[in-house]
């Protein structure tokens, strides 16, 4: 047993017992709890705890902030509370129970929407740049010339971005999935 053995036997109670455990899991600083009845959770208590940074509730999961040590704690917290390890797809499935009907649709949405961000930030630089090349008057021997009117080459990026910068809003093609 590690140096957080005690603390960890004094979480396990405090959340609830080992019966009121779904699923447990850590990340880099939080330890990640799916209970049974979130209500069971001593959280002044639990915030007391020497190793315990803090806690909150956070899409249904009760989250108990350790710190770096975490994976030492965790460690300690499977060996005196007898709960299997799960992973944090394992933690969230179970934790969808503790949602109320908002949570689990704003869950939805965001699940649908999530891998489309980095395709729309890519698609908005690729513009962002082409606007640089044809739309900023900068150039010249008077300042008032884009860089792609000055430049064959320059015209020829220009007009290719437009074809996969725009091709990302309009086909919705999520790039790098």
């Amino acid at each position: 047993m590690g140096k957080y053995r005690e603390d960890a036997q004094e979480l396990l109670r405090l959340v609830g017992g080992k019966d009121n455990i779904v699923a447990v899991t850590h990340c880099i600083t939080r330890m990640r709890f799916a209970l049974a009845d979130p209500g069971k959770a001593n959280v002044p208590a639990i915030e007391a705890l020497a190793s315990v940074k803090g806690s909150f509730t956070q899409a249904g999961q009760f989250q108990v902030i350790i710190g770096n040590d975490v994976a030492d704690f965790y460690d300690d917290f499977v060996a005196v509370s007898g709960v299997s390890e799960a992973s944090k797809a394992d933690v969230k499935k179970a934790a969808v129970g503790n949602q109320n009907p908002l949570q689990k649709a704003m869950g939805a949405i965001a699940e649908v929407f999530a891998p489309l961000i980095p395709t729309i930030i890519t698609g908005g630089l690729i513009l962002g740049f082409r606007n640089v090349l044809g739309d900023m008057p900068y150039f010249g021997p008077d300042g008032t010339q884009t860089l792609a009117s000055l430049s064959v080459f320059w015209t020829g990026v220009y007009n290719f971005l437009w074809l996969i910068g725009e091709a990302v809003f309009h086909l919705g093609i999520p790039v790098g999935i």
